[in-house]
C-alpha cells in the first residue's frame, strides 16, 4: 500500500477514501436493478483470483457489487506463479479477469475453463531495444517471457506467426523464474523484447528504457482485439448459471466506472494498495477503453488468435472447436441488453 506521503501527494486520506468507495458503490449501484427481479445466487460464495495490476482494476472494485447481487463471502486465490486461467483449471478460483491469450493454450487441452465476455483491449506494449524496429526484426533475437503459455508468449507468437515467422524456432525464449522477472532481463540487456502489460510501459517510459514496436491500443490489428476478458471455471457455470449472470454483471458494471469515474478508481487502487502511484495509476485507467465489452465481439478474438497458434502448430484444435468448447456468451448477450445506458 502506498506510504502517508504517497496518499497526502494526491491529497488522500482515509476518510476521503470511505467516502469515495460509499460513492464508488452508490454508483454502481444507480444501474438499474435487473438483478431484483432475478432468483438470487445458488451459492453465496464466489472465488476469485488476487494479481495486482491496474489493468485488473474492475476485478478489485467488483467486490461490492458481487455483495450487491447476492454474495456474502468473496474471496481472492494468491497467485505466485503460473495464470488466472491456470488457478480456475485448478478449483481454485470460480471466476477472474484475466488476458484471454494465457486461456487459449489451457482450452485448447481440455482445461475446463469458459470465456464469458471480454472487457478491453490495449494493455500490452511490445517494448525492444538496440536496432529492432518491427516485429519481423525479432528474427533471430531474444525475448523475454513471463513464461511457456502465460499471456505475453502466446500474444508475441501470435503476432511473430501473423508476419510469417515461427515462433518456436525463430526467437530465442528467455523465461523469468517467476512473475516479474521478464521486465528485469530486458532492462539488463539479457533480453531483445518485452512484452510490457499496464503499469509496466509506463514504468519503462518514465525511464527511458527500449523503444515501443507494437502499442495493441492504438495499432492495428491488434487494436481490434480484446486484451482483457472475464473466464470461469466450467462447472461453476454450469451448476450455478444464476450466480454466474450476477457474478459477470458485477464485472461488467465495475468497467463501466473505470471508463466513467478513472479518478475516483485510481484513488481506491491507491487505498486499497492495488496500485500505490496515483499518477500512474489514472494514466493506465485513462488510457484502456473498459467500455469496450458492449462494442467488441470476444469471439473475433478468440478466433483471431486461435488461427495463428493453430497455423504455427501450438495449438491441435482449429478455432471453431476451441470457441465451441471453450466460450458461454449467453450471460454477455442477456447482460448487453440488460445494461444499456
Amino acid at each position: 500500500m502506498g506510504t502517508m506521503g504517497e496518499n497526502n501527494r494526491v491529497g488522500f486520506s482515509r476518510r476521503r477514501f470511505l467516502a469515495s468507495t460509499s460513492a464508488l458503490t452508490a454508483s454502481f449501484l444507480s444501474y438499474p436493478q435487473t438483478a431484483s427481479a432475478e432468483p438470487p445466487p445458488e451459492v453465496r460464495k464466489i472465488r476469485l483470483v488476487h494479481a495486482p495490476v491496474t489493468c485488473l482494476a474492475p476485478q478489485y472494485l467488483a467486490e461490492e457489487l458481487l455483495r450487491a447481487e447476492g454474495f456474502a463471502e468473496i474471496e481472492y486465490a494468491k497467485l505466485n506463479k503460473g495464470t488466472g486461467p491456470s488457478v480456475l483449471a485448478d478449483g481454485r478460483a470460480d471466476i477472474t479477469q484475466w488476458d484471454v491469450l494465457s486461456a487459449l493454450q489451457p482450452i485448447d487441452v481440455g482445461k475446463p475453463i469458459v470465456v464469458l465476455s471480454g472487457i478491453h483491449v490495449g494493455c500490452w506494449e511490445l517494448f525492444a531495444s538496440g536496432s529492432i524496429q518491427t516485429i519481423r526484426d525479432l528474427k533471430g533475437k531474444t525475448v523475454a517471457i513471463q513464461g511457456f503459455g502465460a499471456g505475453d508468449h502466446v500474444l508475441i507468437s501470435s503476432m511473430l506467426a501473423y508476419v510469417g515467422l515461427a515462433p518456436q524456432r525463430e526467437v530465442v525464449w528467455l523465461e523469468g523464474s517467476k512473475l516479474s522477472d521478464a521486465k528485469g532481463l530486458f532492462i539488463d540487456g539479457k533480453a531483445d523484447a518485452f512484452m510490457a502489460f499496464a503499469p509496466q510501459p509506463q514504468e519503462l517510459r518514465m525511464k527511458k528504457i527500449g523503444r515501443v514496436i507494437v502499442d495493441t491500443a492504438q495499432d492495428q490489428p491488434w487494436s481490434q482485439h480484446f486484451c482483457c476478458v472475464v473466464a470461469a471455471r466450467r462447472d461453476f457455470v454450469r451448476e450455478y448459471p444464476i450466480a454466474t449472470k450476477r457474478a459477470l454483471r458485477a464485472f461488467l458494471k465495475a468497467a463501466d466506472i473505470c471508463a466513467q469515474e478513472p479518478e475516483r478508481v485510481a484513488r481506491f487502487l491507491v487505498a486499497k494498495g492495488y496500485e500505490p502511484r496515483y499518477d500512474l495509476g489514472l494514466e493506465v485507467l485513462k488510457k484502456l477503453p473498459y467500455n469496450r465489452w458492449r462494442e467488441a465481439n470476444p469471439e473475433d478474438t478468440l478466433r483471431f488468435h486461435a488461427l495463428r497458434l493453430y497455423e504455427a502448430g501450438m495449438i491441435k484444435n482449429n478455432p471453431n472447436k476451441l470457441v465451441a468448447q471453450g466460450t458461454d456468451w449467453r450471460f454477455l448477450n442477456e447482460l448487453k441488453k440488460e445494461l444499456k445506458t
